[in-house]
């Protein structure tokens, strides 16, 4: 437990009362064992001793305090036994007893201050100054001061340990809190704290490029990164500069600057890049980790075409800058990692609600068209055809619904990767359809942070989704393109495409629009030749010029 701090001199009314009271005792007891008031002038000594033990808070006035009373009553026992026996008052050194009550005040003290060390420290003062005292004053013989002070070292030794024991136990137990009621405490204050941050920004993207645009001013660089952890033993690109594209080393158990600044929580440089490829030549590359607290949560990578160029006194400039980013990093991917769980789990309880509810209602009309069909009498043609209509048409809804509660429950599997979710819905849509889906998909290793990769499934099962309801297409054609921090997701359809007033929605459009721009992304709408539409997303920039480079971007709204 660590020591208090210090502050300013103020009483404190408890261990007042309590050597005040001791104090009396003791003086009473002293007095009447000798019949000397010479002896009384220990008891003045423990009051001045008792001074900063109860009006000064220091780790090292407080403390010394308490000793020196241990070690004035443990003198003052063999002196008071001493002149006990003398007047005949008190036989055999049990005199020590008029003062030794004492020695509980202060050991009790370090007690419930939690000093656990400080304890036995003082009791060995204790058995050590009482040998002292008594050798010096000629009780050291006498059977009754060994007996008064082996029993008053050991009353000390169970106040000693038994204190913090009965602490507790005196102490009421603190109320278990709801795990909802917490759950709001909590959100209430990381809402009024997301309110009063500068921009009021909480997104890792914006954080990491500002750490970046700050580091720009005390170190130099011809590139720079910042990664974070993403499970699995890789890291993801949050946010990088100074060059289109950087293929950064994302494992953490390769040979590299790397994966040392990760493992020791120290800054590390190199003379090499830190790039999967790069063209040779001098390079010098800083890592610096991002720690906050004992975890270290991400990376910050530095690195010039120039040898030598990030001596100590660069390095301590650019932890000066990382140090507070740090924090709000992790205050960033927290925030991240909460709003994600919070949106799987709406998306979970809506997919359950409309499976429970509307979709069961449903098939119980569709169950009722059936009956009612089975009914009808003899000659009733119209009817029957407008019952087979109406059951085609609850068919169908439910099938949309279906699908709808597929697509909710969709999620980007940790381990699977972005290509396998989009994968696994385009081809559950495709066969409810009657589409013939050919993928292309070029996923690297390295994953995209998870909130990123949510981001693109939806796009692209919005697009797919698009294409299915409304282009009344054969073939879908679905491109995956991962390798952070660039990524492409392209779907195409040879259906009637929007020049033909193809009845999308703009609303859709505008969602996918919506969802790019918040992962700064691109989002393109293209005709398709000789018919059909490409919808894509792009984030961040490839190593050669994307198809979609040239294209029209889709107006605003649609």
């Amino acid at each position: 437990m660590p020591a208090p701090a210090n502050g300013p001199a103020r009483l404190r009314p408890a261990e007042a009362a309590a050597r005040v009271v001791m104090l009396a005792l003791v003086a009473v007891l002293t007095l009447t064992a000798t019949e000397d008031p010479k002896q009384l002038g220990w008891i003045a000594l423990l009051a001045v001793a008792a001074v900063p033990a109860f009006l000064v808070r220091h780790h090292i006035w407080s403390p010394a305090g308490r000793l020196a009373e241990v070690v004035i009553t443990s003198l003052a026992a063999g002196f008071v036994a001493s002149s006990a026996d003398t007047v005949g008052r008190v036989n055999a050194g049990f005199g020590a007893e008029a003062i030794l009550p004492y020695l509980a005040v202060p050991l009790l003290t370090a007690a419930l201050h939690r000093r656990s060390t400080e304890g036995p420290v003082l009791l060995g003062v204790a058995a050590a100054t009482m040998v002292i005292g008594g050798g010096v004053s000629g009780s050291l013989t006498e059977p009754g001061y060994l007996a008064a002070c082996g029993q008053w070292l050991v009353l000390g030794a169970i106040v000693t340990f038994a204190a913090e024991t009965m602490r507790q136990l005196l102490q009421p137990p603190e109320p278990t809190p709801q795990p909802y009621a917490e759950a709001t405490r909590l959100l209430t204050q990381l809402r009024s704290v997301a309110r009063s941050l500068p921009g009021a920004t909480l997104d890792p993207g914006g954080i990491s490029e500002h750490l970046l645009e700050e580091l720009r001013a005390v170190a130099p660089g011809h590139r720079a990164a910042v990664l974070s952890a993403s499970g699995g033993g890789r890291l993801v690109v949050l946010a990088q500069s100074g060059a289109e594209r950087v293929d950064w080393e994302v494992t953490l158990d390769a040979d590299s600057a790397i994966a040392d600044a990760w493992a020791t929580q120290q800054p590390q440089t190199a003379s090499r890049s830190q790039a999967r490829t790069h063209a040779g030549g001098e390079a010098s590359s800083l890592v610096v980790p991002l720690v906050a607290g004992v975890r270290t949560i991400g990376l910050v990578i530095l690195e010039t075409d120039a040898a030598g160029a990030y001596p100590s006194a660069v390095v301590q400039a650019v932890t000066e800058v990382t140090g507070p980013a740090a924090l709000r990093l992790e205050a960033a991917l927290l925030f991240d990692d909460v709003r994600s769980l919070a949106t799987n789990e709406e998306r979970q309880r809506l997919a359950r609600e409309i499976h429970d509810g509307v979709a069961q209602e449903l098939v119980m009309v569709g169950y009722g068209i059936d009956n009612a069909q089975a009914t009808l009498p003899e000659g009733a043609e119209e009817t029957a055809e407008e019952l087979r209509t109406l059951r085609g048409e609850v068919t169908r809804v439910i099938t949309e619904l279906r699908l709808s509660l597929f697509e909710l429950r969709s999620e980007v599997d940790r381990n699977g990767g972005l290509a396998a979710a989009i994968a696994e819905y385009a081809r559950t849509l495709g066969t409810s359809a009657g589409l013939r889906v050919h993928f292309t998909f070029d996923e690297s290793t390295a994953r995209l942070p998870a909130a990123t990769e949510a981001e693109l499934l939806r796009i692209a099962q919005e697009a797919i989704t698009n294409a299915r309801k409304h282009a009344g297409a054969s073939n879908l054609w679905v491109t995956c393109t991962v390798d952070p921090p660039y990524a492409e997701i392209e779907v195409s359809d040879d259906g009637k495409g929007f020049a033909d007033e193809r009845p999308d929605g703009r609303y859709g459009l505008t969602i996918m629009a919506e969802r790019a721009e918040r992962i700064r992304g691109r989002l393109k709408i293209t005709p398709r030749h000789p018919s059909g539409t490409t919808v894509a997303v792009v984030l961040g920039t490839p190593p050669r010029r994307d198809s979609v480079r040239e294209s029209v971007s889709a107006p605003e709204g649609e």
